[in-house]
């Protein structure tokens, strides 16, 4: 299994419905999904909306002397909301799927979708071919990552992206499943107690301190994460390397030939 499953309140907290944003896109987008603190499923009233997909370029992109534009970044604010929209080029993307990337994962899988094709579909049933227990090491880098930015800020947002980063790690080395709800970990990875009240609280404000706990506990809770982390990645049935090179190659080949 590699389902991103949310809580049921998830789709509510952002609007979804982006059509303008897909349309206006100069290149066939195969797919867009939310990402960012509303998939993890914490996220304020003033949090930005965090888009992500894949654009698909013309043949003559790819040969010609240009660059293709394999990455495309927008910005804008819709209703006193900043939006972005990341997108890759499938080639591109397809690489970061083959190097243990569990960031493009949670994108690909995302249940919270703007835009779908036959192609996202295709592209999700190939995931199981890329799925790794070195996919620890990005959620291990991760946490590390954003537990030095809280160390520096002491914030709630990177707190949370902390412990939501080892959950999702020690959930897909034991179950093969990516599931970047921190809510919905909640309930089937042992965690803190105070983790739900850290989410209520993020609902708040996007970058409110964290408060109401003991630095020294939170340093153990997340040390003691990362070791069952360690733990999960060398029990877990999970390949040793990606095994679906060829089907991935194939598909992009089709799919570009088919634009």
């Amino acid at each position: 299994m590699t389902h991103n499953t949310p809580g049921p309140s998830v789709a509510a907290s952002v609007d979804l419905d982006l059509d303008d944003v897909v349309t206006g896109q100069p290149d066939p987008l195969l797919f867009a999904t939310v990402s960012g603190a509303h998939l993890y499923g914490f996220p304020s009233r003033d949090s930005d909306v965090d888009l992500r997909g894949v654009h698909l370029l013309p043949v003559e992109a790819l040969t010609g002397l240009r660059e293709p534009e394999e990455t495309r970044s927008r910005t804008w604010d819709r209703d006193g909301v900043e939006m972005d929209l990341v997108t890759h080029d499938l080639r591109k993307f397809v690489r970061l799927m083959l190097r243990r990337n569990g960031y493009v994962l949670e994108q690909l899988l995302s249940p919270l979708v703007v835009r779908t094709t036959d192609a996202h579909a295709e592209l999700i049933a190939l995931t199981p071919g890329v799925l790794t227990r070195h996919h620890a090491h990005h959620y291990r880098g991760f946490a590390a990552t954003q537990w030095r930015l809280f160390e520096k800020s002491q914030e709630l947002k990177p707190l949370l992206y902390t412990f939501r980063a080892l959950l999702t790690g020690i959930h897909l080395m034991r179950t093969g499943e990516v599931v970047a709800h921190l809510p919905t970990l909640l309930g089937s990875v042992p965690a803190p107690e105070y983790l739900a009240e850290l989410i209520a609280a993020k609902a708040d404000a996007e970058h409110g301190p964290a408060t109401g706990f003991g630095p020294e506990r939170v340093r153990a809770d997340v040390e003691g994460l990362h070791t069952v982390l360690d733990d999960a990645q060398g029990a877990s049935a999970l390949a040793d390397a990606p095994a679906g090179f060829d089907a991935l190659h194939d598909f992009v080949v089709r799919a570009r030939l088919q634009r």
